[in-house]
């Protein structure tokens, strides 16, 4: 029994698939369903069985889940402690939308990092809002930026910027394609609500790696894109995109910054928190530059679990 095939049965059991699981850890699905394969195989349990709504819990699966969230935790501790004793950089995972880790994650890491007594190593990841309260949870991230998610018990969601969604092309059109980042794919995420609002039908979305992606599409008229107004204003001020109304937008949005409450959560994500309110981060994420390129996307702590 390993920390990897634990980690893979708690995210297919918190997220209730297979194919879910595989994407928060940022690995191929054969990955996950090895990994849950294996443990099967050494507590001669099936732990969990696929039913017509989704991932089912078998009794033994169900006393497993407490103590194997338990054991996830205990060893990203163990990983943090033994880190510092060899004099390691302190790790900060940050799981964030799509728009936050394209543009805005990465400088803000590297802000904090710069003013940070400590010695950090920052990491960030894009991850769905519904993976988020189970990787804070299970230790496999430190701190959220996206959604509002206090709804879940332990665990504290903050607001730290105020945005807004606007739809940009090059012209209005009657049926426009829409063009969106992979934020357009998860239903809680405020774009999918958007163009719920719009009714805008499955075959008239396009989804792309990232909003620069979507954004480049509009501009050649493939249709129009979902965008952070602040984000893409330069691109609007240059010519290269009109902002175009719709009956839903613009539509007013806040990043919320989510940690595990404060007697559970590391110092080092309380103190990103913190640095969160500063100036220079409401500076950054108002105006973080042109974006981060996807190939320097690191996920939070998959590659430590994984690996």
């Amino acid at each position: 029994m390993t920390l990897t095939q634990l980690g893979a049965f708690v995210l297919v059991a918190r997220l209730g698939s297979v194919k879910e699981a595989a994407r928060a850890l940022n690995v191929s699905e054969p990955a996950v369903s090895q990994a849950l394969g294996a443990l099967r195989q050494h507590l001669d349990d099936p732990l969990l069985i696929r039913g017509p709504g989704g991932m089912t819990l078998t009794e033994g699966g169900t006393r497993l889940l407490p103590i194997a969230s338990q054991m996830v935790v205990l060893g990203a501790e163990a990983e943090g402690a033994v880190r510092a004793a060899q004099g390691a950089p302190e790790a900060l995972r940050v799981a964030a939308v799509p728009a936050v880790a394209e543009f805005v994650a990465t400088p803000l890491l590297d802000a904090f990092a710069a003013r940070s007594a400590r010695d950090v190593e920052g990491s960030a990841g894009v991850v769905g809002g519904r993976e988020m309260p189970v990787l804070l949870h299970n230790r496999l991230a430190d701190v959220a930026l996206g959604p509002h998610l206090a709804d879940d018990q332990g665990l504290v969601s903050e607001p730290v910027y105020r945005a807004s969604l606007v739809a940009v092309g090059t012209a209005a059109a009657p049926r426009p394609l829409w063009l969106v980042d992979p934020s357009g794919t998860d239903r809680s995420s405020e774009t999918s609500r958007l163009l719920r609002r719009l009714k805008v039908p499955e075959d008239r979305i396009r989804v792309y790696p990232n909003q620069t992606a979507a954004w480049a599409a509009a501009a050649d008229g493939g249709g129009l894109a979902v965008a952070l107004a602040h984000l893409v204003a330069p691109r609007v001020q240059r010519g290269e995109l009109r902002v175009i109304a719709t009956p839903a937008t613009p539509v007013e949005i806040r990043w919320h910054a989510t940690t595990l409450a404060p007697d559970r959560r590391p110092p080092l994500a309380g103190s990103f928190r913190r640095f969160l309110a500063t100036a220079e981060a409401l500076h950054i994420m108002r105006s973080p530059g042109s974006g981060v390129p996807p190939s320097r996307f690191r996920p939070p702590v998959y590659v430590t679990i994984w690996s």
